[in-house]
């Protein structure tokens, strides 16, 4: 059946799968709970019947901040949504002006908040804001209209209610505006991203089309769902009729993949790269020929190769490794993984051969929230995958690289534009309908997508050279002992690097080597610590060319998390914040004067 409008998944779910037990399955306060699709169906049509019965329009922007993925995240999305009204997720860890700007800018009219914390912290901001006309809470809160008031609300009404909801359906277009989602940003307010039911559902389709899973399996799905490719990828599971699955919190992935024991899920690189590293501390501690196996298995895993071959020999030893030692792999992540997607951020190849040679699929894809999101994605069709790569186009968008090395990409997936700034949406989106994407990448085989760096993040040193700091940050986390780098050296002699050091292993390290320090940033000062340092940006240092080896680096004593603010609630970088942050750092290094302006600051 013919899906063009978001909420058309309901159809699709009464048409092919309408006696599946667990459509959506949650946990709160240690225990699962689950919603069958005849359930969850009823809650979305009683959702929209409450939402008109309380006078709402469509039209109606709602906001929607949730500390953790719930399913009934989806009953207020599409029953919203089939009820004309716009949702307007927000991610609930960023400060409180850019809850005021977004709450403000987008015209909400109805704030929807998960728990009381999330009240308290947003409900003062709401109060000043005239528009927000109505709080709903997910959780019971005394005070506040809890979200089955308006189910009981819908459910009083539904007779009467709906032959307008289907009204409504039936008058929304395929290029009508479903959502509106802020970008995270690393510079300014964020930006009021508009998608159509068009912009998403030809993203959904074909992305679904390339998962080895159907209703017949299960996925966890832990990423923020305000987030667009989490969302999109959540759209694709119901699209197959696949039970949908939400951990608890991010505290909680580990049990939750041992108790779902899922057949995929979706990750960014940084959650992948923390497992990896918690697999390789459990294998230090491993003793004589355990130990010896285990790094054998890993050093073998490090040198898979996709489509090239491997040789009988190798696969012989894979065999065995498979068995002794990457099967725990799988038992830790729940032992029947068939897919892995990464995306957000880019993954390291390394991560990419391991995962593969354990028996576990990763695929890296790559988009932004203006594109719906995915752009390019290895996928398992003959040809189409290339570690260290994307992958190719998704099916019906056109790809680009532009002369200086910018990718363009066209298609069905371009949003209508940012939310009451035609300015900034006529900067990226240009008069023959090309995005500008603001990545520098190439075309690799002819059909694979490389990423290489921000355009805006390139810089040039003192020579005129072009530097991509960000091929070298990813080299330098990839170090057991850097949790997050970035470099620096615009106009400079040489590159410099500021580290956010891996402090859980940093302790580890101290304890072991009888390094005493009261504070972290005691311990970053310690002449053994530095030591260790400086050996391993020798080692990265040899992987480089010569104008990009880090001359000089600095630790710092702060771990960099979107909360603290050095970081966008997709993990990347904010660069603008941590040049300010560590300016006097970096007159340090490159010894500036106190009146001499900071040529390393990018602007």
């Amino acid at each position: 059946m013919e899906i063009s409008r978001i909420f058309d998944l309901t159809e699709r779910y009464r048409v092919l799968y309408p006696n599946k037990e667990i459509a959506l399955g949650g946990k709160n306060e240690g225990k699962w709970y689950h919603f069958s699709t005849s359930q969850y169906l009823e809650l979305i049509d009683c959702f929209s019947a409450g939402l008109l019965s309380l006078g709402l329009q469509p039209g109606t922007k709602i906001a929607s901040v949730f500390l953790n993925n719930r399913p009934e995240w989806n009953i207020f999305d599409i029953g919203m949504m089939q009820a004309g009204m716009i949702h307007v997720p927000v991610y609930p860890t960023i400060s409180d002006q850019e809850h005021r700007y977004i709450l403000e800018h987008s015209d909400a009219e109805v704030l929807i908040v998960s728990d009381k914390s999330t009240l308290k912290k947003l409900s003062p901001i709401a109060s000043e804001i005239p528009k927000i006309k109505l709080i709903v809470s997910l959780n019971e809160i005394e005070g506040v209209k809890n979200w089955q008031e308006i189910i009981s609300l819908g459910r009083e009404n539904i007779e009467s209610k709906k032959a307008e909801i289907q009204q409504i359906r039936n008058s929304i277009k395929p290029d009508d505006l479903a959502t509106i989602i802020y970008t995270s940003g690393t510079t300014g307010n964020p930006k009021g991203v508009m998608l159509s039911h068009k912009n998403l559902v030809s993203n959904f389709i074909p992305s679904s089309e390339l998962l080895p899973i159907d209703n017949n399996h299960k996925v966890l799905s832990f990423l923020p769902l305000c987030h667009v490719y989490e969302r999109m990828m959540n759209y694709a599971f119901q699209y197959r009729g696949i039970a949908v699955y939400y951990a608890e919190n991010l505290g909680t992935i580990a049990d939750d993949l041992k108790a779902v024991k899922p057949h995929g899920f979706n990750t960014v690189p940084r959650l992948l790269e923390r497992f990896y590293d918690r697999i390789i501390a459990k294998g230090k501690d491993l003793k004589g020929y355990k130990r010896f196996m285990f790094f054998w298995a890993v050093r073998l895993g490090l040198k898979y190769k996709i489509n090239k071959g491997n040789g009988w020999f190798y696969e012989f030893k894979l065999k065995i490794a498979r068995k002794l030692i990457f099967s725990k792999w799988h038992q830790a992540m729940g032992g029947n993984l068939k897919v892995v997607v990464s995306g957000g951020a880019a993954l390291q190849p390394r991560l990419e051969r391991i995962f593969w040679a354990a028996g576990i699929p990763v695929l890296e894809g790559y988009g932004l929230t203006e594109t719906s999101p995915v752009i390019a994605v290895n996928n398992f069709k003959p040809g189409n995958l290339k570690f260290g790569t994307v992958g190719p186009a998704l099916q019906n968008v056109e790809i680009k690289i532009d002369e200086d090395g910018e990718i363009l990409t066209r298609g069905p997936h371009i949003m209508l534009g940012y939310y009451k700034d035609s300015v900034a949406t006529t900067e990226v989106i240009d008069s023959e309908g090309w995005f500008h994407t603001g990545d520098i990448g190439r075309i690799e085989d002819d059909i694979f997508l490389k990423i290489t760096d921000r355009k805006k993040s390139i810089f040039k040193n003192s020579a005129g050279k072009y530097i991509a700091p960000q091929i070298i940050e990813n080299k330098l986390k990839e170090s057991d002992i850097i949790e997050q780098a970035m470099v620096v050296g615009e106009s400079e002699k040489f590159v410099s690097a500021l580290i956010s050091p891996n402090f859980n292993y940093l302790h580890f390290f101290a304890g072991k080597h009888k390094i005493h320090f009261r504070d972290n940033q005691e311990l970053i000062k310690d002449p053994v610590i530095l030591k260790k340092y400086q050996e391993e940006i020798a080692k990265i240092n040899k992987g480089l060319g010569q104008v990009e080896q880090i001359k000089r680096f600095r630790l710092v004593c702060e771990e960099w998390t979107p909360v603290t603010g050095e970081l966008s609630p997709t993990l990347k970088l904010k660069r603008n914040i941590l040049y300010k942050k560590y300016d006097h750092i970096l007159r340090e290094i490159y010894s500036y004067g106190g009146n001499e302006e900071n040529r390393a600051k990018k602007e």
